[in-house]
């Protein structure tokens, strides 16, 4: 039976037909980046392999895109159903002004947290390196120095990009992230012999930069403007930091997830790291293309939903995406799966990567697979928990992942080595996406009640 066959609301009818749009505008466009990402590893791969260098670039890495993470997107999710409901309440001068405050508080927490974790860098990295030799360790630690301008440069263009989706304007944004992996690929190719593995650092600073003023460009164009001033303690930038903090703290926690996967990674043999990376690269592009087209269509939609308190359209639109994630995600999962060993050959098996190499990280990507529909389908219930501002209960199951993921990783490590890692990753999702439905229910069910005894 096809979705606009069923009977429901004309209005919420075309709703579906909105996000589905946009969620195949994103994931359309995802498409093409993640294309143009792929050859960038192509060529990272064939110029690098999964050389201590490259171990060392990824784990210097590992450290910005966690800031950005922590610092960015949690703004993001604490700022957008606030911002549609300014604008759609109160007029787009103070949807304005609240926007100015808030990428002025974002920026400013970018610059101090990449000033402390450069003032620190020799404490934490030998905790999330712990197994690597000196001479690495070193060379991990200039090269995150060298990196650390992308925390600002990436925090902006993510800020934008949220603020461009909350405007339905999807496309241009997803797409400008590819001019950072068409950086690099030229980097990896043309720069390597000249200057080694510093040519993935500039050629990521290069990249981020164009990206950062693309978007930017996109959003003073749509009406809003790159202004950092604050307004003052209002009802909206108030209502922000509540839900930011919460946000904030879950982000740390799941970021925690990841470095000790990676750290666990560093203990085993040298390589296990870049295995680790290299493999996620193919489950990112899934997740990505379905789970972030998905959640990324549907936050909008969803705030604007609530903002009316529009509960009946709100558990309809959930269990529709619900529906259409999972029957899409899964056959999905089983072709990755069965597929793995070509893949990886097809992909990366050229220059320094082997077929050694091709058999480990296979392996891996099989058992990283396995959390794509369970992952795909909790961000449904993620974002709408986020829209609905309790942002305390995702702070909450993010600890219980952090739990899971170390114990499940000492265990399977033992047995599978660094595919055991990817495995447990792919375990502790199942309890995440029991998590989040049952609290959705639970939420949807109080709100519709209210509504009825009002």
């Amino acid at each position: 039976m096809s979705l606009t066959s069923i009977a429901v609301p004309a209005k919420a009818t075309s709703l579906d037909r909105s996000i589905f749009r946009a969620a195949i505008t994103v994931g359309a466009t995802g498409i093409v980046v993640k294309l143009v990402a792929m050859l960038k590893e192509v060529g990272v791969a064939y110029a690098f392999g999964r050389s201590d260098a490259m171990d060392a670039f990824l784990a210097a890495a590992l450290i910005p895109g966690l800031l950005v993470n922590l610092i960015s997107e949690s703004m993001n999710q604490a700022l957008v159903p606030t911002l549609v409901r300014v604008r759609e309440q109160e007029g787009r001068e103070r949807a304005q002004q609240l926007l100015s405050s808030s990428m002025l508080w974002m920026c400013l927490l970018l610059a101090a947290a990449s000033a402390v974790m450069a003032l620190c860098a020799h404490g934490f990295f030998p905790l999330i390196a712990s197994h690597f030799p000196p001479a690495k360790l070193d060379l991990a630690i200039r090269l995150f120095y060298g990196l650390l301008p992308v925390v600002l440069l990436t925090g902006i263009a993510t800020n934008c990009t949220a603020v461009l989706n909350t405007l339905e304007r999807f496309a241009l944004p997803a797409l400008a992230p590819a001019v950072i992996s068409i950086s690099v690929f030229f980097g990896a190719l043309f720069f390597a012999g000249r200057f080694g593995i510093w040519a993935l650092v500039y050629a990521t600073l290069a990249g981020s930069l164009v990206h950062a003023g693309l978007v930017v460009g996109m959003m003073e164009a749509g009406g809003y403007r790159f202004h950092l001033r604050w307004f003052g303690r209002t009802e909206a930038t108030r209502e922000v930091a509540g839900q930011y903090g919460p946000v904030l703290l879950s982000c740390v926690v799941a970021s925690g997830g990841l470095l000790v996967d990676q750290s666990m990674a560093a203990m085993l043999p040298s390589g296990s790291v870049s295995a680790l990376v290299y493999a996620s690269r193919f489950v990112s592009v899934v997740l990505t293309l379905l789970a972030g087209a998905v959640s990324t269509a549907i936050v909008p939609y969803l705030s604007r939903m609530i903002a009316l308190r529009d509960w009946a359209a709100c558990g309809l639109t959930l269990r529709t995406w619900v529906r259409i994630t999972a029957l899409v995600s899964i056959p999905i999962t089983a072709v990755l799966i069965c597929a793995s060993r070509p893949l990886i050959r097809a992909a990366f098996q050229h220059g320094q990567f082997g077929p050694r190499d091709t058999t480990v990280v296979a392996s891996v990507l099989a058992m990283y697979a396995i959390q794509i529909p369970l992952f795909a389908t909790s961000r449904v219930y993620y974002r709408f928990l986020v829209v609905m501002r309790r942002t305390d209960l995702i702070l909450y199951c993010g600890v219980l992942n952090l739990g899971l993921d170390i114990v499940l990783n000492l265990v399977l490590m033992r047995w599978l080595g660094v595919a055991g890692i990817a495995l447990a990753t792919s375990l502790w999702t199942a309890s995440t996406l029991f998590y989040l439905w049952f609290w959705s229910k639970r939420l949807l069910k109080r709100a519709l009640t209210a509504e009825a005894g009002a």
